[in-house]
């Protein structure tokens, strides 16, 4: 195997576990509890930069470029930054759940969290001294740097193998627990929920942190590997790509939703690259997104359920 392909094949594999935790995450919301998070992808945004805020170093360290600003710094060893951006993403979704999810209508909601999304990539592109600014942060120190490249790529697919593999299981246990029916009913019906005697809120918020925290453990998983970061890759049409990667896949369901990331996430961003050069440079990029939105209509409208539909379980209720 050559370098060349060996570093590929690790990128694309680091992107398809990246993919699907964060699906995961966005599929506790959306697909277990109903919650339209128009606003997941800045909590991934905050995992990447939090673990790259504290693997950096103080900019006004030697050896940190001048012109690198961000608003603290620290040289933690691995594995704690992503513990460290996990945590940061579960206790910021804790002040916009507490204001977002009250009992708005679902279309009502899912503005109001697009919005945040906005005003979320505004600041962080006008506040130079927070991260950077527009360029972002970058020559974020990796993992097994005293490795080959070849070796570096292929440990740090071992290191997104076992973090997938730790959040199917703790999902896993999730779905197969009295909360799993508790956030499907609030789903089907909020109303009805609540009247059962079921803590609605408190349900709504928990899913969301949760969910918001694997978004943050997804980010901070992917800076360490391909060491920047900046607004251009956390725009709110990204959220779009993985509601389309549950979809297409099979919302509530862990394998489609895992399936829907790969397809999406992967195959077709990597497919338009393979295209013949036509039109603007940008053209390709707008294509990526044109693939994806027809493939959610041609779901939506032929096989709503996606590939994979979720399960129908049967309960046995005594007499």
């Amino acid at each position: 195997m050559t370098s060349g392909f060996g570093f590929y094949a690790t990128t694309l594999l680091v992107y398809a576990g990246v993919s699907i935790i964060a699906c995961w995450g966005l599929d506790l919301q959306y697909g277990s509890t109903g919650i339209p998070n128009f606003a997941f992808i800045i909590f991934q945004a905050i995992g990447a930069y939090v673990a790259a805020l504290v693997t950096l170093g103080s900019p006004h360290q030697s050896g940190i470029i001048s012109y690198q600003r961000y608003l603290f710094g620290a040289q933690l060893p691995y594995p704690m930054p992503l513990l460290i951006a996990t945590f940061a993403g579960a206790v910021l979704s804790v002040p916009v759940g507490q204001i977002l999810l009250k009992r708005l209508r679902e279309d009502y909601l899912a503005i109001a969290m697009l919005v945040v999304s906005l005003i979320a990539t505004i600041v962080a592109e006008a506040d130079v001294g927070l991260v950077n600014g527009t360029i972002g942060v970058f020559n974020v120190p990796e993992p097994f740097a005293n490795t080959t490249p070849t070796t570096q790529g292929w440990l740090y697919v071992g290191v997104v193998a076992v973090c997938v593999v730790v959040c199917a299981a703790v999902i896993r246990r999730v779905v197969r627990s009295p909360l799993d029916r508790v956030l499907r009913s609030i789903r089907e019906n909020e109303v009805a929920a609540a009247s059962l005697g079921k803590n609605v809120k408190a349900a709504k918020l928990a899913t969301f942190v949760a969910g918001n925290a694997l978004a943050a453990f997804s980010g901070a998983l992917l800076i360490e590997f391909i060491g920047a970061w900046a607004p251009s890759g956390w725009d709110y049409a990204e959220t779009f790509v993985y509601f389309s990667a549950i979809i297409i896949g099979g919302r509530g369901r862990r394998g489609g939703v895992a399936l829907g990331a790969v397809l999406v996430g992967v195959v077709i961003s990597e497919s338009v690259r393979y295209l013949p050069a036509f039109g603007s440079p940008s053209l390709i990029g707008a294509v990526q997104f044109m693939a994806i939105g027809a493939l959610i209509i041609a779901f939506l409208w032929l096989r709503p359920q996606g590939i994979l539909p979720e399960r129908k379980r049967v309960f046995n209720v005594p007499k």
